[in-house]
């Protein structure tokens, strides 16, 4: 299942940055898993759920998940108190936009809080025209391979995996979940642009995926 949508960016995603993925593209139906937006401006402990984490943090945040979605962070610590900061939040913009599906809404605080810019305008839109279409989100998804890539540009670049192999649509009226066959592209490379905001949260400002990358995939067992 996938909640992603191959949509034409305004322009090119960061241009020089290392979180190009691709050029712009067209949603002229060429079966590319690859997608991009532009923007605007962690748990202590590897293989550790959000939650159980999230309870220790100062001023972490509360997510409101329905009892049928489940969500687990797998992050190494890197021994950085900078980086750690920055996936731990990314981490929280991952888990807060399987909230904001799940709750039929892009208007949470999570949403607010984590995201910026267009980046969110992005995910918000995404989630009122899933909602629109009588569909919510069900099932477990899995998020790992968390790393800083870059830190010499105007922002933070990092990367992350996403496992949406037990993740699935659901129509709401019948609460019927759209079970899909398991394949490559349920495993998704993101990669994200983070700026630090005025309260000191780490918000995801542009980023871009690629369904079936070959490292998500591999690392996922």
């Amino acid at each position: 299942m996938s909640i992603t949508r191959r949509r034409v960016a305004s322009a090119c995603l960061l241009g020089s940055l290392v979180l190009t993925v691709t050029g712009c593209s067209s949603d002229s139906g060429n079966g590319s898993d690859r997608d991009e937006i532009q923007g605007a401006g962690g748990e202590a402990s590897a293989s550790v759920s959000p939650s159980a984490t999230a309870s220790a943090e100062k001023n972490a945040p509360s997510f409101d998940l329905p009892k049928d979605i489940t969500v687990t962070v797998d992050r190494k610590a890197t021994g950085d108190a900078t980086k750690d900061a920055v996936l731990r939040d990314v981490a929280y913009a991952a888990r807060a936009r399987v909230e904001a599906f799940g709750k039929g809404t892009g208007q949470t605080a999570n949403l607010n809080r984590y995201l910026a810019g267009n980046a969110r305008v992005y995910w918000v839109n995404r989630v009122s025209e899933f909602t629109k279409d009588g569909l919510t989100v069900s099932g477990h998804y899995r998020y790992y391979g968390f790393e800083v890539t870059d830190t010499s540009s105007g922002g933070v670049a990092a990367h992350y995996c996403e496992d949406q192999s037990k993740a699935y649509n659901k129509v709401v009226k019948t609460d019927k979940v759209q079970r899909t066959q398991p394949s490559d592209k349920d495993f998704v490379l993101y990669k994200v642009l983070a700026a630090k905001d005025s309260a000191g949260d780490w918000q995801v400002t542009q980023q871009s995926w690629e369904k079936g990358d070959a490292t998500c995939v591999q690392e996922q067992s």
